[in-house]
């Protein structure tokens, strides 16, 4: 399936895999690679050379594109923005803020900048800053949220900028990503399908705790602060939103998820730490290989596209 993402990212299916934190490392994204979408590994609070060596141990593994996703927030930003440079990395996503400072000197080294956007007026801004393309990420994601649906957003954004669209939040099969191009997207962006992959390195706990998913099972919390975060209901997300409800200060708050990814992806402590996904996690149903998802969600997608049932 060629679109102007395939094109642009020299990719062979329209598929991205979401920058998660802890999730996104160089095995799972060197898997996506080679499975024909693109790979992205998940600097998030990481150090410079942390994010290099998941670089170059990706690179070991596939000679495929791999991309970087990079928290703007981070305290390490300005030092791995120079290494993606030095590296060469060509596709880099950012989050939580302007890559506006590191545009120029990313550009210069020949990389594709793809912001993710909740809004119409940030995507705007993110086509005059030199993107080359935009995530547009509905409120239905897991992890740090907007307030906009994927289905609302979406179309939006694809009338606001001239740049290609990738849309992101609540999609997980091939009937998503149909949909999504229908709203006029040139590719998705997938996370919570990808960490139950058999390349993923969360733990047998996390990935259980998304396969058992239901419908109902989604929670945001930090609503009250403005930074809502989704993820999967357990004792801390009930004890968390209580504290909010009862108009316990943020730092108390903060204390309660410090950690708290981790001990779920790592430890799998998936009653008190944080389990992020979706609300498309109760549609995953099973454990399999990047491979065997992207060629899945193709020949659906594909199949919906042509008007074939």
């Amino acid at each position: 399936m060629k679109t102007k993402i395939t094109e642009l990212l020299q990719i062979e299916a329209p598929i991205i895999q979401g920058g998660m934190a802890w999730v996104a490392e160089h095995n799972l994204a060197a898997a996506v690679s080679a499975a024909g979408g693109l790979g992205i590994i998940g600097a998030a609070n990481a150090p410079a050379d942390w994010v290099r060596g998941e670089i170059q141990k990706a690179r070991e593994l596939t000679d495929k594109p791999i991309g970087v996703n990079v928290m703007l927030l981070s305290p390490y930003a300005d030092e791995v923005a120079q290494v993606l440079v030095e590296e060469k990395v060509p596709v880099i996503t950012t989050g939580a803020g302007n890559p506006g400072k590191y545009m120029e000197q990313w550009k210069a080294a020949g990389s594709k900048v793809i912001p993710v956007v909740a809004s119409v007026a940030l995507a705007r801004m993110m086509e005059r800053g030199g993107a080359d393309a935009v995530i547009a990420e509905g409120t239905e994601s897991g992890g740090h949220i907007g307030a906009a649906t994927t289905m609302t957003l979406v179309p939006q954004v694809v009338d606001a900028v001239d740049v290609p669209v990738i849309a992101a939040g609540g999609i997980g099969d091939g009937r998503g990503m149909a949909a999504a191009f229908m709203l006029g997207a040139e590719a998705v962006q997938m996370g919570t399908r990808f960490v139950v992959a058999k390349e993923s390195i969360c733990h047998a706990n996390y990935k259980e705790r998304i396969i058992k998913a239901k419908d109902i099972d989604s929670a945001v919390t930090g609503r009250s602060h403005g930074h809502p975060i989704r993820q999967l209901r357990n004792q801390m997300t009930k004890e968390y939103i209580k504290k909010e409800q009862e108009g316990v200060p943020f730092e108390e708050l903060e204390l309660l998820a410090v950690g708290s990814l981790r001990n779920a992806v790592v430890d799998g402590d998936v009653k008190h730490g944080t389990v992020m996904a979706g609300q498309i996690a109760g549609l995953v149903k099973k454990e399999q290989t990047c491979q065997e998802m992207i060629d899945e969600i193709m020949k659906e997608a594909s199949a919906l596209m042509q008007g074939v049932k």
